[in-house]
């Protein structure tokens, strides 16, 4: 009788200089040298999956950089890694947009939209985070997690411009997450920039923990059919 391997992952995604990126580790050891893989590892006797993907993030990202971690999939096909086979139970992990993470030598960001060649079945895994994060920042608050603690309604739609791959109207998302509760007005401005202007008022969202917000929502890119 064959044993299964179990192993958990981990795509970790921020939004960095505009764009979404992920986080990847380029391994030194066949099978797939040089290839760049999502961090995780081996699931342990004594853990559960969030626990051992925890412990894994923790030796290539401070933890406590992470906003949000939830499970995303189970990857079971027979041939996803050669050799014996491994199923990986893959999660989530979001790093808000001031945060700047210390990470080693081996392990860079990339943004999604160019990935470097990928290790085994990782880049589906990356793509399948990138569409969970997408669609739950339509019926969720789950911006906070990618948000700093406070922003401005355009600094925030850069973030939501840059993690669902389209422009975002400041007027609209300000409109649409004023309307759900949340975004609470924290008193405070931020002064003009260079080109002059009124103070821009800063924002927080009102809660962070997750929360669905509207289960029927869909923010659709410009000119997308209804």
């Amino acid at each position: 009788m064959n044993r299964l391997g179990h192993e958990v992952l981990a795509a970790v995604l921020q939004v960095r200089s505009r764009s979404l990126q992920v986080l990847l580790w380029q391994r030194a050891r066949e099978p797939q040298a040089g290839h760049w893989a999502l961090p995780g590892g081996q699931l342990g006797a004594d853990e559960d999956v969030e626990t051992s993907v925890r412990r894994q993030l923790a030796e290539k990202v401070d933890v406590r950089h992470l906003s949000h971690v939830e499970q995303l999939a189970v990857f079971s096909g027979p041939d996803r890694v050669p050799g014996p086979r491994v199923i990986a139970t893959a999660f989530v992990g979001l790093v808000p947009s001031d945060n700047d993470p210390v990470v080693p030598a081996d392990t860079r960001w990339f943004s999604i939209d160019a990935l470097p060649e990928t290790a085994f079945d990782h880049e589906a895994i990356i793509l399948r985070a990138r569409d969970r994060l997408r669609n739950k920042l339509s019926y969720t608050n789950l911006g906070f997690a990618l948000a700093p603690p406070a922003f401005t309604v355009s600094a925030l739609r850069e973030i939501y411009s840059a993690a669902l791959g389209h422009r975002v109207s400041a007027t609209n998302l300000q409109r649409v997450l004023s309307r759900r509760g949340q975004l609470t007005p924290t008193g405070q401005t931020v002064s003009p920039g260079p080109t002059g202007g009124r103070p821009a008022a800063l924002f927080r969202f009102t809660c962070r923990d997750i929360r669905i917000t509207d289960p029927f929502a869909v923010l659709r890119p410009p000119n997308a059919r209804r």
